[in-house]
């Protein structure tokens, strides 16, 4: 018997969490959290539809939060499994789950100081810093691409490279069942070809049943110089008229790859020399830092640019850790590239320079990543005339531009060759997309190439043998 069950990122973007059962264990890929509009994000206060103290594994993908986010909750209500991952993922996700689980504790403090003036109640953090470093323990044998890890007598995992960040993979699970191998393979998130910094993805084998991210599944990107080029276009014409360029960053590997770009435009005379640049992200400086360990995870590209020095490093750039300093780079009314997270304008310090900036004409907001529904982005991105800061009404005057090309997620074209390597499986389980959009655009294709199909609800189980 096995049996695939969906409790995220099912019809929806966020929140990826699957639930595989065989007669040998119980297993779970990933244990994201919800994010987005209010309505989503309550999803993370109700049941996972299934008993965290009976899950034997934890294979997470990679570290982003939609992706690990909701792993102190899984320990809290009684997981003492083992977490099974990349060596990078693992640096990555405990930057990630404590750096979330303080702005938890500080958005609860902020509420409690509301709600004891009126008396009341308000609701804990969905976990505390001490939860989280608690769920870390829980972290067990590292995975290494391509090779097979032995689960139970009779499951095999596989973690091959997805080519999303740094460390992220999609995992193969292959399970015997009365004699006969049935093999699962989830993409977690895929990266486009021919980015810098890590290598593209592996080609995955062949899978009796397929998982498969459809975010960008009704659409192509952009080609990556043609992205590279808008964005210069974008920084100099801001600049060139005395403003500020704001980029809402994710800070993991989209912060590094921007840098990486900025430094190569210095380099080649293609960006002013004057310009100044702010990394205004503890968690991306960080995460940075966690790079430079991983050369073996680089691609060619990024190992010849460092033979020329540090490919994260160029003239004029300000490492901002401190609040105060962050505060600082406000008063800066002019020649200013900002990189401040998050990358969907849902909170952190971008926020902070959004309001400082997004009434201005002569500043740009420049968006180089996926905005989902409800989000801050989106509404920008949508052409919202005014948005709701701080409790503030502010106007959107300053240019905006919206650069796919650089999104960490592949587009259709790549999702579908990437699928091809699976053969002809059994069933392909659209997850992680727009329901009106990738989803629907990939199951189209998917029709059109006579390969059957299936977009699960929330909480579905399928019997797969």
């Amino acid at each position: 018997m096995i049996r695939l069950s969906f409790h995220g990122a099912a019809k929806q973007v966020t929140g990826s969490c699957y639930l595989l059962e065989c007669d040998q264990a119980r297993i779970l890929v990933d244990c994201g959290m919800f994010q987005g509009r209010r309505e989503i994000e309550e999803e993370n206060l109700e049941p996972f539809g299934f008993e965290p103290s009976e899950i034997d594994f934890l294979l997470l993908t990679h570290a982003h939060l939609d992706h690990c986010g909701r792993i102190p909750v899984l320990v809290k209500q009684g997981f003492r499994g083992e977490i099974i991952t990349t060596a990078p993922t693992r640096e990555l996700a405990r930057l990630v789950l404590v750096d979330s689980a303080g702005l938890q504790e500080e958005e609860h403090r902020r509420r409690a100081e509301h709600a004891y003036r009126r008396k009341e109640p308000v609701e804990a953090p969905l976990y505390t810093v001490e939860e989280t470093f608690h769920s870390l323990e829980y972290f067990g044998r590292t995975a290494h691409y391509d090779c097979d890890i032995e689960l139970k007598p009779g499951v095999q995992a596989c973690f091959i490279n997805a080519g999303h960040i740094l460390g992220s993979a999609s995992v193969v699970v292959t399970v015997t069942d009365k004699g006969k191998p049935v093999r699962i393979l989830f993409s977690g998130d895929l990266g486009n070809p021919g980015r810098p910094i890590i290598r593209d993805a592996t080609p995955p084998p062949t899978a009796d049943f397929a998982l498969i991210e459809t975010t960008y599944g009704d659409r192509a990107h952009r080609s990556r110089p043609d992205s590279v080029k808008e964005l210069y276009e974008a920084i100099n014409t801001t600049l060139s008229r005395n403003g500020n360029v704001i980029i809402p960053t994710f800070a993991l590997e989209r912060a590094q790859e921007i840098l990486y770009y900025l430094r190569e435009g210095k380099e080649k005379g293609l960006l002013p020399g004057h310009m100044t640049v702010f990394l205004d992200s503890p968690m991306a400086i960080s995460a940075t830092e966690i790079f430079r360990r991983y050369p073996d995870c680089y691609d060619r590209e990024m190992l010849d640019s460092i033979k020329g020095g540090d490919p994260f490093a160029l003239p004029g750039l300000h490492f901002v850790r401190e609040v105060s300093e962050s505060m600082a780079i406000n008063r800066i009314e002019s020649g200013a590239v900002i990189l401040a997270g998050s990358g969907m304008c849902t909170g952190g310090r971008v926020r902070h320079h959004l309001r400082h900036n997004l009434w201005r004409a002569r500043s740009s907001v420049v968006f180089v990543g996926y905005a989902a529904e409800g989000t801050l982005a989106r509404q920008i991105i949508d052409g919202a005339r005014d948005v709701t800061l701080f409790g503030e009404s502010v106007p959107v005057r300053a240019g905006v531009w919206t650069i796919n090309g650089f999104s960490a997620h592949a587009d259709q074209p790549v999702l579908l060759d990437w699928l091809m390597h699976c053969g002809k499986s059994e069933t392909v389980f659209l997850v992680h997309g727009e329901l009106e959009r990738g989803m629907q655009a990939m199951r189209d294709k998917l029709s059109e190439a006579s390969i059957r199909w299936h977009i699960p609800g929330m909480h579905e189980r399928v019997k797969l043998a």
